[in-house]
């Protein structure tokens, strides 16, 4: 490509010198000397068809050759900034807003690719006209060579003037739209919500207070830009009109032929030219700087949980052990847990359980090391999960979330996506543990984006056979049964106790009645255990626990 841009750059230089030699030794001298000279015009301008036709050449495949490699540039970026937030902790995330995030990924590459599609051919393109055209003019006319640099000293003002007061605005201005991607994602997600409560007209206001910001900071950058155009312009003519004034007095005076004021007058323009789409770089760069910023920002984070450089083996069963652990979230003050001490063994249920914000659910994101502990180790099969990789460490646990996440796609594929293989009959059984068969009609039934066809209970089943598939020694229930009726949390629970019996269970519930027949229970509050046992023998020893049973009804303080 920088080859077609060079030769492109060289023929266009030839122009104005053959069409120079035309006019003085082919048009001029045989007016002067009466004798034809059509055999010389025909030539030189043949020869000018060709340069023009190879220069033609190459400006086509420099355009074909260009946006291919800007394209491909962006979609290499996309790619790596997609990597790298997959790589993210829940740190990351709480850090980058996902409208940001989104906004990164789509819209500032985009600037980055508009950028570098101009920038392939303009930076090196215009360089060597410039410096080109300089050469070739003086070479016509050293006299006017003042015309030029006036010129470019009037261009490079601008430039000057204009690029600080839109770099901060520009700035502003991916800000903004990542605030309008806020309001209107929360808006997407939550309308069931605002059209309960009747607040339509409120996020409307939010909306148009974001859209309005993003409307004056744009008309702002377009009319400095719309000034900038027709200054640009009017430098352009009017160069041309001081060389056409400045070259008629030169040829009064015989010091300069006919040819080389049409020659120097072109040169003259494509070094203006040059400078005029270098301006517009300098002038697209700012934005494009600023999104290169933030998408620089992501792909210099690193994220907070990463593997080791050593990795441990798993050298036991699947037992689970919580071993003085505490926890303390970024840029909080006080732990969340405090001292959690307990072991989880295969083919028992370990349940855990708390009023809200109790730090039940930072026990999970522990274990699947989402954050990392403050103090204290969590080994899983004799390893310690900051001494394996990741991956390895989730390959063993199957993980049902609080909220049941399902992806666009059939009800197989979301059953399967932890493990591709699984055949049709093992989806089929995970399904009837998870107590799914009673809804499911057609197992290749579109699933919505995140869920949205399904109810909340078909979601937490559809979660639970997920997790199921995956056939993992570990499985985490985080407040997984929440969303589903006493009788089919029962049968669910019983065709579970079948189906994992040689499971490490640990189950996170709010109802007594969902975990009353677990081996182990704990009972938290406040970050802290202060309950440990079976359901008969909290009912005795644990106040925290007969409260929670008893605010739960006679139902929940029988035994199991």
């Amino acid at each position: 490509m920088l080859l077609l841009m060079a030769v492109e750059s060289m023929t266009a230089l030839l122009l104005p010198t053959i069409m120079a030699d035309i006019v003085n030794n082919g048009i001029i001298r045989g007016v002067l000397e009466g004798t034809p000279y059509t055999y010389y015009i025909v030539q030189m301008g043949l020869l000018m068809l060709a340069v023009t036709l190879f220069s033609g050449l190459a400006a086509v495949g420099a355009g074909y050759l260009s946006p291919r490699i800007s394209a491909g540039a962006a979609m290499k970026l996309r790619r790596d900034l997609f990597v790298k937030v997959e790589s993210f902790s829940q740190k990351e995330f709480d850090s980058f807003s996902s409208a940001s995030l989104i906004t990164r990924c789509t819209n500032d590459i985009t600037q980055v690719q508009n950028l570098a599609n101009m920038a392939a051919r303009m930076l090196f393109f215009a360089p060597i006209m410039g410096i080109g055209g300089v050469i070739m003019a003086l070479s016509r006319s050293v006299a006017m060579s003042w015309i030029i640099a006036l010129a470019v000293i009037v261009l490079i003002g601008v430039v000057v003037i204009i690029v600080p007061i839109v770099m901060p605005r520009f700035r502003i201005l991916q800000t903004m739209m990542d605030n309008l991607n806020k309001v209107a994602r929360e808006t997407l997600h939550g309308l069931m919500v605002i059209r309960a409560f009747g607040t339509q007209d409120h996020e409307k206001k939010r909306f148009d207070k974001g859209n309005k910001d993003l409307l004056d900071n744009s008309l702002f950058l377009n009319r400095v830009m719309a000034i900038v155009n027709p200054m640009l312009a009017f430098i352009m003519v009017g160069t041309q009109i001081l060389v056409i004034w400045v070259g008629a007095q030169h040829i009064a005076a015989s010091g300069l032929l006919i040819g080389d004021l049409m020659a120097f007058l072109q040169y003259c323009i494509q070094v203006i030219f040059a400078f005029m789409m270098i301006s517009m770089m300098i002038v697209m760069i700012p934005r494009a700087a600023v999104s290169a910023g933030r998408i620089v920002e992501v792909l210099e984070t690193e994220p907070a949980i990463t593997d080791p450089t050593t990795e441990s083996n798993f050298t036991g069963e699947a037992i689970v052990k919580f071993e003085g652990v505490s926890f303390r979230y970024p840029g909080a003050e006080v732990d969340v847990l405090t001292d959690i001490n307990f072991t989880a063994l295969p083919g028992q249920t370990t349940a855990i359980i708390g009023a809200t914000g109790s730090g039940k659910s930072t026990i999970a994101q522990l274990l699947l090391r989402f954050y990392d502990v403050t103090s204290g180790n969590i080994t899983v099969n004799g390893a310690e999960v900051r001494r394996v990789k990741q991956e390895s460490l989730r390959e063993k646990i199957g993980y049902v979330p609080q909220k049941g996440q399902l992806i666009s796609g059939t009800i197989a594929s979301n059953i399967r996506y932890g493990r591709p293989n699984a055949s049709d009959e093992e989806i089929a059984k995970v399904a009837e543990v998870a107590q799914a068969t009673s809804f499911i009609e057609d197992y290749d039934s579109e699933i919505g984006q995140k869920g949205g066809n399904v109810s909340g209970g078909q979601r937490q089943r559809l979660s639970i056979a997920r997790a199921l598939a995956k056939n993992a020694e570990i499985l985490v229930f985080d407040d997984s049964f929440s969303a589903l009726d006493f009788q089919t949390d029962v049968q669910l629970r019983r065709a579970l106790k079948a189906h994992a019996a040689k499971a490490t269970v640990i189950v996170i519930a709010q109802r007594v009645g969902t975990i009353r027949n677990a081996e182990q229970i704990l009972v938290l509050d406040e970050g802290k255990i202060v309950g440990r046992g079976t359901h008969d023998e909290l009912l005795l020893s644990c106040p925290a626990y007969n409260e929670i049973a008893s605010s739960q009804g006679a139902e929940a303080r029988k035994g199991g």
